[in-house]
């Protein structure tokens, strides 16, 4: 596992509670220290959050950490989790390529940079695949499975098997930039930001309407928040870049919140207050 972020936690986790051994990969020992805290602390909460009971000491005593991609060495497969910036992806993989065995397989877990162009920077092209988990990671039931233009028919099962054992159901999606869920929820969240941009309504305003009026269990800008809204940005200007499309020019709001450090719930503040019991409107 390489990225001890929101989407690597709860991959990591889910991993290590259907039974995996997991070792995960950051920059700082402090990193992968506040990484393990966060995994005993969903654990704890798990059942209480509608998931099964969860022993945290039996959980963490699957995952092993390490700074560096040499900690990978004897990793069969590698998941990487780094944001969705092609820079910092690009170096890691050039990282992996030199740390791994030559038949470690790479799963790309991205939302939107295409998997072939993953491929293309690395020395084993068969053997990459993108798997696009969603958040939280060991409540959601399902993932899209993105081959690459090169992946192997053996890169695909081995996935696949990981994770029916993980408890996930596969989809299967063609590479193609923001695949179908970002393609999709992206717009979505986008013009809902640019609704509380221009004044149309507050950020509850434009939630419960979806939620009242469509049945939907979170409203647009609170899936933005849990998801969070830099990672929405980003993965907006990866699709923009790449199709040229204006439906895809990021809100000016999500910059400025970005900038502003409003990311959300890991951060406190998103759309919403996090900070306290009695979650208030922001935007």
């Amino acid at each position: 596992m390489v990225g001890a972020g929101v989407m690597g936690v709860g991959v990591a986790q889910n991993l290590a509670q259907t039974g995996h051994d997991v070792v995960l990969v950051d920059l700082s020992e402090q990193i992968l220290a506040d990484a393990l805290a966060t995994i005993r602390q969903n654990c704890r909460m798990s059942r209480f959050m509608g998931g099964p009971a969860l022993d945290a000491d039996e959980v963490l005593s699957r995952i092993s950490t390490g700074v560096g991609a040499d900690a990978l060495a004897k990793a069969d497969i590698v998941i990487e989790n780094v944001p969705e910036d092609w820079e910092t992806k690009r170096a890691v993989y050039l990282e992996l390529d030199k740390a791994c065995a030559p038949e470690t397989v790479f799963v790309v877990n991205t939302s939107a940079i295409p998997i072939t162009k993953v491929a293309a920077v690395t020395g084993r092209p068969a053997q990459i695949i993108g798997v696009h988990f969603m958040n939280p990671v060991p409540s959601k039931p399902a993932v899209e499975l993105i081959p690459g233009f090169h992946t192997s028919a053996e890169t695909i099962e081995r996935t696949r098997a990981l994770l029916t054992a993980m408890g996930k159901k596969a989809i299967d999606v063609k590479d193609a930039c923001g695949f179908i869920s970002n393609r999709v929820s992206h717009v979505f969240m986008n013009e809902a930001a640019a609704l509380v941009y221009e004044g149309v309504g507050t950020a509850e305003a434009v939630d419960e309407v979806f939620r009242s009026c469509f049945g939907h269990p979170m409203g647009p800008l609170e899936t933005a928040d849990l998801i969070g809204v830099d990672t929405v940005l980003h993965s907006l200007d990866v699709i923009h870049e790449h199709y040229q499309d204006p439906k895809y020019r990021p809100c000016p709001l999500l910059r400025q919140m970005t900038d502003a450090g409003l990311h959300g719930r890991k951060s406190g503040r998103g759309f919403y207050d996090y900070t306290n019991s009695n979650r208030a409107t922001v935007a």
